[in-house]
C-alpha cells in the first residue's frame, strides 16, 4: 500500500468522523495537528527530542517546577 493510498485512507476515515456542520476550518485544523504529531514522532525516531534538562528549563521559565 503506498503512501498515496494511506492519505487517501486517512482523509475518508477523518471525512466519517467530522460532526456534518464541520467547516473548512476544521479539516485544516485536524491535518495541521496531524501533520505536527507526525513530525514530532519522526524527530523523536532521529533521537531529536529536548532533554530532561531542556524541559526543565523550559518550565522553569514559566515559574514551574519538575
Amino acid at each position: 500500500m503506498g503512501a498515496a493510498s494511506s492519505l487517501k485512507q486517512e482523509l475518508h476515515a477523518l471525512a466519517e468522523r467530522l460532526p456534518e456542520d464541520a467547516t473548512w476550518d476544521d479539516v485544516i485544523e485536524h491535518s495541521q495537528l496531524r501533520k505536527a504529531v507526525e513530525e514530532g514522532l519522526a524527530a523523536a525516531d532521529r533521537g531529536e527530542f529536548a532533554s530532561a534538562e531542556e524541559i526543565r528549563k523550559t518550565f522553569a521559565r514559566w515559574g514551574v517546577q519538575v
